[in-house]
């Protein structure tokens, strides 16, 4: 009884270790939404830490010169996106929101010109059924109407707080420039007030997790990237032929492309199959060939940006990212697959053994 009493209590220590750390997680991801500018200057103190050092290295600079020659490099870069991003989706938000109307009537009569050439009847489907299939059309574009216009909507509510936006950056920019400056010196900070032991092993984590998850983000963030910069300048060029709103739609496909699993593709090519179905068959042409030089150039980046698997399966990920979507939205798509890679480091141990083994052996 001695023995399955202390058994039982192993077993109730491991499942309460992985409780808690899971709360911890939560936690921490709802803490780095309230300090989201702190996180930010955080990811872009260690993508400007190559740089830096380089400065360093190259031409004997110290640590503070280098520092603050390349943050303000940075802001130059940053506040020139700034100014160009918000003005240009303000701008097109704008008239995609007072052309919309336009777009669903485009919409609903190319939907009935192709329901015209299909005749359900012929299917001898039960009435409530054929109802149903003829209804659907129009609820489908009715939500996304809906759902676009609430986008639009919430996107220029968001630009419109042009002095909130300004606080948030003016607050990312002086933390960014005191953590690339004084990293030695809130390292030394933070190691002197916490525990010899708690140091050791919470920087081991620290570093296997910023390690593995930050290759993943940084892998990930230049192919959307060189997706996004491909696919803004083939919407520009194809602007001539009838695409309009170049930037919104490159957003659109970049978010779509930084999705696990899902890619470019998803948008792009039913977009160039319903423009083929509307007679604009040189736009059609333009979207696919847009499509293949982005799908030839992350296929060539891929391999090299992306050195050492995950060792996750596609179908967790998948589940990681419904999971994400169904408790905080579209963000938790994205947010899932990076969750997953964060506990599968903290449990690496019981995974290697076998989850459920682990926790049950004696």
């Amino acid at each position: 009884m001695v023995v399955e009493l202390g058994y039982f209590t192993k077993v109730i220590k491991r499942i309460g270790i992985i409780a808690i750390s899971v709360v911890v997680l939560i936690l921490l991801f709802k803490l780095s939404v309230f300090y989201m500018p702190f996180l930010v200057a955080f990811i872009l103190a260690l993508t400007l830490e190559h740089p830096i050092r380089f400065f360093m290295k190259k031409f004997g600079f110290k640590r503070r010169t280098s520092s603050i020659i390349i943050f303000l490099i940075a802001i130059a870069i940053i506040t020139g996106l700034l100014v160009w991003g918000i003005s240009t989706l303000v701008s097109e938000a704008s008239n995609l929101m007072q052309g919309l109307n336009t777009y669903i009537d485009k919409a609903y009569t190319q939907i009935e010109n192709i329901s015209s050439q299909f005749d359900i009847k012929r299917l001898h489907l039960p009435e409530q059924v054929e109802k149903v299939i003829e209804t659907s059309n129009d609820d489908f574009l009715n939500n996304i109407t809906t759902w676009v216009k609430n986008s639009l909507s919430k996107l220029l509510d968001f630009l419109k707080q042009i002095p909130t936006i300004a606080i948030y950056t003016s607050i990312t920019l002086v933390a960014l420039y005191f953590m690339c400056v004084d990293k030695v010196y809130m390292i030394d900070e933070i190691e002197h007030h916490l525990p010899t032991k708690w140091v050791k092993k919470l920087g081991t984590h620290i570093h296997e997790i910023i390690t593995s998850v930050g290759n993943y983000l940084k892998a990930e963030f230049i192919l959307v990237l060189v997706s996004f910069v491909i696919s803004l300048i083939g919407f520009y060029v194809l602007n001539i032929i009838g695409i309009s709103y170049p930037l919104l739609i490159a957003l659109g496909i970049a978010f779509v492309d930084a999705l696990p699993i899902l890619g470019s593709g998803t948008i792009m090519l039913p977009w160039a199959v319903i423009s083929a179905a509307d007679g604009n068959i040189e736009l059609a042409v333009g979207i696919l060939v847009l499509w293949g030089i982005m799908s030839v150039v992350r296929q060539f980046l891929e391999p090299k940006l992306v050195s050492n698997k995950l060792g996750i399966h596609p179908i967790f990920t998948l589940i990681a990212m419904y999971t994400g979507f169904k408790f905080i939205g579209v963000w938790g798509m994205v947010l899932g697959p990076i969750i997953l890679i964060i506990l599968k480091n903290i449990f690496s141990t019981l995974i290697d053994k076998g989850v459920v083994k682990a926790i049950l052996e004696k």
